[in-house]
């Protein structure tokens, strides 16, 4: 059992007390949270993180999907601490800055030549779904077709919580009190009611938004083989562009770079964060084709008037071009493949010895556990086993940083089938 705050370290006590008066938490019921005993981490290594009272555990879901390598990883910390001696930010509103072309060169070099040329930094996943809904409502605006100011999303879907990439979410618990406020929107289930939608819907219609190969917020609910391929090609015939939210499924997560290339699929539209800096820095990406940037020369009233204070910041670019270097010097995607087959054996042996594991979805290296007993109990019996995660729903995630070694996936599978019981 956890110590009483009475029992705990001073400054813990401290913490928590200074957290419960004036904090307020994401995603998180606050008269459940202020009346709970919260865990304070204060430090990481590898896939591990540690609390204020000395207790390790592993770090199950990347720290809410965000880091790539593992924590305090020497290579990304030293491209931080070297850009701090240079400058720590810049302006990127009329300047540029070494690392943000660096980085803007290197994702676009991940695409064939002619394909995806330009980079729009922001700040997180919800800003570049927002960046990219703002530049196709803009291009047709542009380019003659004023109309087309809708968006076709799917159901279930989640693709972050400012007011209109909230208006292309699916999950009604999140997005339903905003979805007036938003974006004209319609949802679909799947290919079959896309290819059904009436000819007015589709003719007033921007761009269709995906989580490709898997929805996270859904419970961890894969598509099916070869979709992405199909509405690439719904997209071309209907003229309608596609925008991918690879938010969560960027940078290794599916076993390729991108979740897209499976199939080898290009968008019109590429939204990146999480997994962008390796989980050190704030900053999302949007990168689209040379068709779509032209349509923004000419004259003041052509421009894009859309950036943040940060946009581009040195730091965070440093660090995710570090983090590209891991992916090559330490061949980071060819070391995940056995852990990717290794964590298919685990989670159908799970699935297999207990009762409590009613299904099992997994996508390269995300996977969810669905469960009898509700997720948010099992995710706080699985601490005492030494993991940490989060659920959605009745659904456990298990989304370990990709340098996670093969006995500590045993380690972190094993602790939701104990907290399963």
């Amino acid at each position: 059992m956890r110590p009483k705050l009475a029992a705990m370290r001073d400054d813990t006590r401290r913490w928590i007390e200074a957290d419960k008066k004036h904090c307020w938490h994401p995603f998180t019921p606050q008269q459940t949270w202020v009346e709970g005993e919260p865990l304070v981490l204060v430090r990481g290594e590898g896939a591990w993180l540690w609390d204020s009272e000395g207790r390790k555990y592993l770090d199950g879901n990347s720290s809410i999907w965000t880091n790539i390598h593992g924590h305090n990883h020497p290579v990304l910390n030293a491209a931080i601490v070297r850009q701090l001696g240079e400058v720590s930010h810049t302006s990127y509103l009329g300047f540029a800055n070494p690392r943000a072309s660096e980085l803007a060169e290197r994702l676009c070099g991940f695409f064939p030549t002619g394909t995806l040329e330009r980079v729009f930094f922001s700040d997180d996943g919800s800003t570049a779904i927002e960046c990219a809904m703002k530049m196709a409502i803009q291009y047709r605006q542009q380019t003659g077709e004023p109309e087309r100011m809708g968006f076709i999303a799917f159901d279930q879907a989640y693709h972050g919580d400012t007011m209109g990439a909230a208006s292309l979410g699916g999950v009604s618990r999140f997005h339903e009190r905003f979805r007036r406020h938003g974006a004209p929107v319609t949802f679909v289930s799947g290919m079959e009611a896309l290819r059904h939608l009436p000819a007015e819907t589709i003719k007033d219609s921007a761009a269709v938004v995906i989580e490709p190969l898997i929805q996270g917020v859904n419970e961890m609910c894969p598509w099916p083989a070869g979709m992405l391929r199909e509405l690439r090609e719904w997209c071309d015939a209907q003229d309608v562009h596609l925008m991918l939210d690879e938010v969560m499924t960027g940078f290794g997560r599916t076993g390729k770079m991108f979740a897209c290339q499976h199939e080898e699929v290009i968008p019109d539209f590429l939204c990146l964060a999480k997994g962008l800096t390796g989980g050190y820095m704030p900053m999302a990406a949007t990168l689209t084709t040379a068709a779509v940037y032209e349509a923004f020369l000419g004259e003041a009233d052509r421009v894009f008037y859309y950036g943040h204070s940060y946009t581009a910041n040195p730091l965070g670019c440093a660090v995710a071009l570090a983090s590209l270097d891991v992916f090559e010097d330490e061949k980071t995607l060819e070391r995940l493949q056995p852990k990717i087959a290794l964590v298919v054996e685990l989670l159908e042996e799970l699935k297999a010895t207990s009762s409590k594991v009613r299904a099992v979805r997994q996508c390269g290296f995300v996977a969810g556990i669905e469960v009898d007993d509700g997720g948010a109990q099992v995710c706080l019996a699985a601490r005492e086993h030494g993991l940490l995660t989060r659920p959605i729903r009745d659904t456990i995630v298990l989304m370990p940083p990709l340098c996670i070694t093969e006995d500590e996936l045993r380690l972190a599978v094993r602790a939701i089938a104990l907290a399963a019981g």
